[in-house]
């Protein structure tokens, strides 16, 4: 009886929990804010994150609480109606388009991929190519060999390197064959799909736009912040179940396999043993994001698309624009984005630093320079190992040059009077 009465109070609390969440209404531009200062957030603070987003190119930035708009800020010419690229941000997406389409019986994640695609949708033997499942795609484990083009979607592309299930690597391609499957298990476009049964439930606005291989969506911050708010509402929005499998977004928001655990169903997941990144088959030792909550899942995209959802903190960050171009997913600028909402409490233990707008790019690095940005002539620098062994590097104004590093995890440390930043390098 105790534990029937437990439960009953449990899902009541959960049910309480999920209705205080805000919808805004699906047709206008109506969005009810909450001020920032009724959760304590100081306005000084708020200006410098909106000065290092200015600097690092910027164009949109939303911050949600509880489905409310906290922080809404753009950028240049960029306004509230501006479209923008989520580019890989988008694979989260299409995972959430995947599980409604088996939530309604038109495939099975474990349905063989060739199912939908016919056979020799690749360049493997059919034998081999049977072993590839929807549920690889979703997992980035399809064992298709992710060097060269990564993008590139024609068979012959499309070569094995290991047996499904056995070796995480991020290939675009085999995500974006996942779009022929949703077509073709449901007799709808992508775009067809996406807006039947997400955006108009939604109030999202948008499309998938073929480019190159890739179909990447297109829409305003607004309509990324509805997709956030509804993955923070775990597929609900305002009562009405858009994605009616719990299950099935419980396994898309945790670990999906254990060879990258901080990786779900085209979701990539905070507060894991390790990670890994795109283009290395290293696995870096702890969380991708150390400044962000542990229970953080993300939608991530180049050059600085985010769309990151805590359900701790209730809350829901959005961010478009540029980057440095570099990196596929950009988990050391998300970090650098939390360390500042970090800092946005008036009562905050962690001081605005002198330091704080350095940074280090290409991060990940592959060859032997990287750039700190806004250095001074009184800076002194330093690389270690995470054991603390010094390494002898080069500083040439604010361009550093590395020794030949094996890949894992080094840490670029900041001295200036005194004052101290450390900043994570990743070696691929």
């Amino acid at each position: 009886m105790k534990q029937l009465l437990f439960l009953i109070i449990f899902v009541c609390s959960f049910q309480t929990a999920k209705a205080q969440l805000y919808y805004p209404p699906l047709v206008g531009s109506t969005w009810e804010t909450t001020d920032p200062a009724t959760l304590g957030w100081c306005q000084d603070s708020i200006n410098s994150l909106y000065d290092f987003l200015e600097q690092t190119n910027s164009k949109a930035f939303i911050v949600l609480k509880n489905g409310k708009i906290v922080l809404e800020k753009y950028f240049g010419t960029f306004t509230v109606d501006s479209l923008w690229l989520w580019n890989s941000a988008g694979k989260t997406l299409t995972g959430f388009a995947v599980g409604i389409a088996q939530e309604e019986g038109y495939l099975s994640i474990n349905d063989t991929t060739s199912d939908y695609l016919g056979v020799g949708w690749t360049n493997l033997t059919p034998t081999q190519e049977e072993k590839i499942t929807i549920r690889h795609q979703l997992t980035m484990t399809s064992g298709l060999a992710d060097t060269g083009d990564i993008f590139c979607t024609d068979p012959a592309c499309l070569n094995y390197m290991a047996d499904p299930g056995t070796r995480w690597a991020y290939h675009n391609a085999p995500y974006t064959m996942l779009d022929g499957v949703i077509e073709n298990a449901t007799g709808l476009t992508l775009n067809q799909w996406v807006t039947q049964k997400i955006k108009v439930p939604t109030g999202m606005t948008g499309l998938f736009v073929p480019i190159d291989y890739n179909n990447i969506f297109v829409s305003n911050a607004r309509s990324m912040a509805r997709f956030g708010l509804l993955m923070q509402s775990q597929g609900i929005w305002n009562g009405n179940p858009v994605l009616n499998d719990p299950a099935y977004f419980q396994q898309m928001t945790t670990s999906s396999q254990a060879i990258n655990p901080s990786y779900g169903y085209l979701t990539w997941l905070n507060g894991q043993s390790s990670f890994m990144l795109p283009q290395s088959q290293f696995s870096f030792p702890g969380s991708p994001l150390s400044q962000a909550p542990a229970d953080l899942y993300s939608a991530l995209g180049k050059n600085g698309q985010v769309i990151n959802i805590s359900p701790s903190e209730g809350l829901v960050v959005v961010r478009m624009g540029d980057a440095d171009g570099v990196s596929l997913v950009p988990v050391i600028y998300n970090d650098s984005i939390w360390a500042r909402i970090n800092r946005l409490s008036c009562v905050s233990s962690v001081p605005e630093s002198s330091l704080s707008h350095i940074s280090v790019s290409p991060n990940p690095v592959s060859g032997n320079v990287v750039q700190l940005s806004r250095l001074t002539q009184d800076d002194s620098v330093t690389l270690t190992t995470l054991n603390g062994k010094s390494l002898e590097v080069t500083l040439n104004n604010q361009e550093l040059q590395l020794p030949q590093l094996a890949s894992g995890v080094y840490l670029i440390t900041i001295n200036r009077f005194g004052e101290q930043k450390t900043i994570r390098l990743l070696v691929n």
